[in-house]
């Protein structure tokens, strides 16, 4: 189970979202992208507007809800869990401590019930994924909470710009809160470079300043600036669909490759080899802070999935 965030807007977030899923799904495994953004950019972006609350991101939070009942919609490669409007009055409910467990305490109830064998139909009809992917809000809100709470690997998108970097370890230090006090299984988080122009000075001076800070933690694969990324077709294809050719689709299906791969390596305790990295620019460099201002020091980030 994995969660895509970063507090800062406008970093590539929902498209590396979609993008994840869509190589995953291209490499054979089974993947329910899950929108909990209230403002359901990602549903809108993929033609999935005014779902049946009942089988939308909404049902999460019944406590009569099994994630094996829900009826996905079918894209491209993977599955959606659309987000519907009323997240946001529901948002305004969820209120108490307790509230940020609702999506883990769902996907664990269709999990026992298929173990137990009290749900044969959702097998039959292969309601089991390989991977749970959300995307969230760029803020910090009760949903994206619930995502961090039910995940076990986190990847923060970061354009590397001044206001993006400072959002992602903003994002860093709020996975640490999570870890520490909900949900310790939660891995360090995976950085990844968004919309990078290698012809910018002030790109390759964030590249150098974040594989300085977060060494490892910083995927090698880049995902450049791309105008097939920019298409939204709202058909449910991706950019592997109508551009499998562009830079976008080999940036996204390199990083999800390496992303795999340090995920699988980190639980055979095996230092991983990054799979196709693109060229990553400049890596050298020894900053102390952020290249500008110091708002952005002392946080740090990293990831996992399931």
């Amino acid at each position: 189970v994995a969660t895509v965030c970063n507090h800062k807007g406008g970093t590539g977030k929902t498209t590396s979202a979609l993008g994840l899923a869509a190589a995953l799904g291209l490499s054979g495994r089974r993947v329910l992208l899950i929108d909990l953004d209230p403002q359901a950019f990602l549903s809108r972006a993929l033609g999935a507007k005014d779902p049946d609350a009942r089988h939308s991101s909404l049902a999460l939070f019944d406590e009569e809800t099994r994630l094996g009942a829900l009826r996905t919609r079918s894209m491209s490669g993977f599955d959606l869990l659309p987000a519907h409007g009323r997240l946001t009055r529901r948002m305004r409910r969820l209120n108490k401590p307790t509230d940020v467990l609702w999506t883990r305490e769902t996907i664990e109830r269709g999990r026992e019930a298929l173990d137990a064998g009290d749900d044969p139909a959702a097998a039959d009809e292969g309601e089991t994924y390989d991977v749970l992917l959300f995307d969230t809000a760029a803020a910090v809100t009760v949903y994206s909470l619930n995502a961090l709470v039910a995940s076990d690997q986190v990847v923060i998108p970061v354009t590397p710009e001044y206001q993006p970097v400072v959002g992602a370890e903003q994002t860093y230090r709020t996975i640490q809160t999570v870890q520490s006090r909900l949900n310790p299984g939660l891995a360090e988080p995976h950085f990844l470079l968004t919309q990078v122009d290698g012809r910018k000075r002030a790109h390759k001076r964030y590249q150098r300043y974040l594989r300085e800070q977060y060494g490892e933690r910083v995927l090698e694969s880049i995902i450049r600036t791309s105008s097939a990324l920019a298409r939204t077709p709202e058909d449910g294809t991706t950019v592997f669909d109508y551009a499998p050719q562009a830079r976008g689709a080999r940036d996204y299906a390199n990083a999800t490759d390496e992303w795999v791969a340090r995920v699988e390596a980190a639980r055979s305790k095996q230092k991983p080899v990054p799979a196709g990295a693109a060229e990553a620019g400049d890596a050298g460099g020894n900053p102390q802070a952020p290249p500008r201002g110091s708002a952005a020091s002392g946080a740090t980030l990293a990831g996992s999935l399931d």
